[in-house]
């Protein structure tokens, strides 16, 4: 049976308020994320991503009242990220309403953090992020909100996070995010194919044919997206609409 693909649009917060950037940078400020969480859902969204962009950085935690407001208004699965590194810190996001964690960075620095929080909670809540460039012909996995350059190689982290006991990847092209010009295929195909654990692709969503390229040829399990969402160039219903006429399987 082939699993139906996932639409996922992403809540960048920065202080609270939803922001969106190309290549990580010159952040804009495009609304409130309980309003834009409501308006997802009434879209057909199938799930939503909230990350706390500034939190890792500035050494603080996810805002957990802000992640309470947006679950009482949303019925949506409901993924968080951003400065979480400890079961504490995890345990505080499920109980304020989240249904899955997103790493990054401190699984980056301690590996064995993945094996902790999948044998507390179950791989099942467990997403790993990879925030990676294409640099000296390889992609490399980049941390703190893409501002580090680390030695991994993508390929080989989203295996090794795998059998840590991540249950899904939110692969994110730093190379083609916010530039409108279709998701990094052969990447997602790469990392889809080598693991055994659904891969959401993220970065460079611009127009539907885009999500139909890297559900297609990526190969991908969910596609994720931010400004094409925010700023309605792409209405989700619509979005869904057309990749059922292209024969992709959706909910």
């Amino acid at each position: 049976m082939t699993l139906a693909k996932r639409i996922i649009p992403c809540l960048d917060v920065k202080d609270g308020k939803t922001v969106k950037g190309i290549h990580f940078e010159n952040l804009k400020d495009v609304g409130d994320p309980i309003e834009l969480g409501i308006h997802y859902v009434d879209q057909g969204a199938d799930e939503l991503v909230f990350l706390d962009i500034s939190a890792t950085n500035e050494k603080r935690k996810t805002l957990a009242d802000l992640v309470k407001r947006i679950a009482r208004n949303i019925n949506i699965p409901f993924t968080v990220g951003g400065g979480i590194s400890s079961i504490d810190d995890v345990s505080v996001l499920l109980n304020a309403g989240a249904d899955k964690i997103s790493i990054n960075s401190a699984a980056i620095k301690d590996p064995e953090l993945i094996s902790e929080l999948a044998k507390q909670f179950g791989s099942q809540c467990i997403v790993l992020a990879i925030d990676t460039r294409f640099e000296m012909e390889d992609w490399n996995v980049f941390s703190n909100g893409g501002k580090t350059f680390t030695d991994l190689k993508a390929s080989v982290w989203a295996k090794e996070v795998v059998e840590r006991g991540a249950g899904e990847i939110l692969l994110t092209s730093m190379t083609n995010d916010g530039t409108k010009n279709g998701f990094a295929l052969e990447l997602t195909k790469q990392i889809s194919v080598s693991v055994q654990v659904p891969v959401i692709a993220s970065g460079g969503a611009g127009k539907m044919g885009d999500f139909f390229n890297v559900f297609e040829y990526g190969l991908a399990d969910a596609a994720l997206a931010a400004s094409v969402f925010h700023y309605n160039e792409i209405e989700i219903k619509q979005l869904k609409n057309y990749l059922k006429n292209k024969g992709i399987p959706i909910r």
